[in-house]
């Protein structure tokens, strides 16, 4: 063996003694720093509605690129230093080009997902700005788009784990092996997975069905709430006191629930109130009407109070109806024709409010002393 200033000489195979570390260092440092100017122009001058991805590109492109350019760099630098002409090297090269082709497949793999997501978050972006008639279709494609590009990043790093693995020699002729058997295995893996790929085609059943979408208002097990979150696997509800209802994405393919925004975010809501005889039901009517034509959470569609029951008790029950644009609204304002009404009653028609009237019978009071004389307990 020979040794010279800077390179160490084996039969053929010849590489540096110390593979240029002021090079590598050098030329890290310039990836870095060109993945920083571009960060900082991004985020100084394009920053803004002119160009809306360059904000989301920052956000989530900035650490991957960072590690893309710091990988890239090191290889640019490495592979001159090695002569690959001897069939033996040593072991120190042959795990050093392992690592920088593991990191290598990750990063890029770890830019291409994140600069996928700033792409899209673009359009989502976009999609929750719309409002009025097009919202039913825009959480529609919001609910597709998600789920997609969760499958896309799903596919993505089981084939960048596959380039990962087939890097090993010993992987790659188990991979051979593997092939020659793949009925089998295919069929244990379809077993061991059903739960899951049940719920991973029962998520994309959903989000291409339209059966539910991103802030629809559903009912479920007798919870109120707004879908907060779709994936794959499981949707999170958002119930009305902040609690969050999570459920496998089957459930919703297996079991009946309300979708209050199927067709649409118009809600129609009710109030029940129940009163004596004696209410003047055309006057209350009149009243409800001039209650909600000044009110703004009416969307100046759909009202009406009927009687809708009689009741053994001796009361009437009133069913008022009121429509609003969404049922957050709805619930705003179906709250505030309750207390409006309640009040108007009370103050108007007093011998309308409900009173309850108790027959007392001659016997004893319940725990009086029947032996006479004796105090009630």
């Amino acid at each position: 063996m020979r040794h010279s200033g800077r390179s160490v000489v084996k039969g053929a195979y010849s590489v540096s003694a110390v593979p240029n570390l002021l090079g590598l260092v050098v030329a890290v440092a310039v990836a870095v720093a060109a993945v920083e100017i571009v960060r900082r122009v991004l985020k100084s001058r394009l920053i803004g509605p002119r160009w809306g991805l360059a904000e989301p590109l920052v956000r989530r492109c900035t650490w991957p690129g960072f590690a893309t350019a710091a990988v890239v760099a090191a290889n640019l630098v490495y592979e001159p230093t090695v002569d690959r002409r001897a069939p033996t090297p040593p072991p120190w090269v042959e795990l050093l080009d392992r690592a920088l082709a593991l990191l290598t497949i990750g990063c890029v793999t770890w830019l291409v997902i994140q600069a996928a997501y700033a792409i899209t978050d673009v359009v989502l972006d976009r999609l929750m700005a719309v409002e009025g008639d097009g919202n039913r279709r825009a959480r529609r494609i919001r609910t597709q788009i998600t789920l997609v590009r969760r499958v896309a990043a799903a596919v993505v790093i089981v084939v960048a784990l596959g380039a990962m693995l087939f890097t090993f020699p010993s992987v790659r002729a188990l991979g051979a092996g593997l092939l020659a058997s793949a009925g089998i295995v295919g069929v244990v893996a379809g077993i061991a997975a059903q739960s899951t790929l049940g719920n991973l085609f029962a998520g994309l059943q959903l989000a291409f069905s339209d059966a539910i979408r991103l802030d629809d208002v559903v009912v479920v097990r007798g919870e109120w709430g707004r879908i907060e979150e779709l994936t794959l696997t499981y949707v999170v509800l958002r119930l009305w006191d902040e609690r969050r209802l999570v459920l496998p994405v089957s459930y919703f393919t297996q079991n009946p629930f309300e979708n209050w925004t199927r067709h649409g975010s118009r809600v129609i809501g009710h109030v029940y109130i129940r009163v004596e005889w004696t209410v003047p039901v055309e006057e209350l009517r009149t009243e409800l009407y001039h209650f909600l034509r000044e009110h703004p959470l009416w969307d100046q569609k759909d009202w009406t109070l009927q009687v809708t029951d009689l009741l053994p008790n001796g009361l009437v029950e009133l069913r008022a109806l009121m429509s609003a644009a969404d049922s957050a609204s709805a619930w705003d304002l179906k709250c505030d024709a309750r207390e409006h009404l309640l009040g108007y009653i009370r103050r108007a028609h007093p011998e309308a409010v409900p009173r309850f009237r108790i027959v007392a019978g001659d016997g004893p009071w319940e725990g009086e002393d029947r032996s006479g004389g004796g105090d009630r307990a």
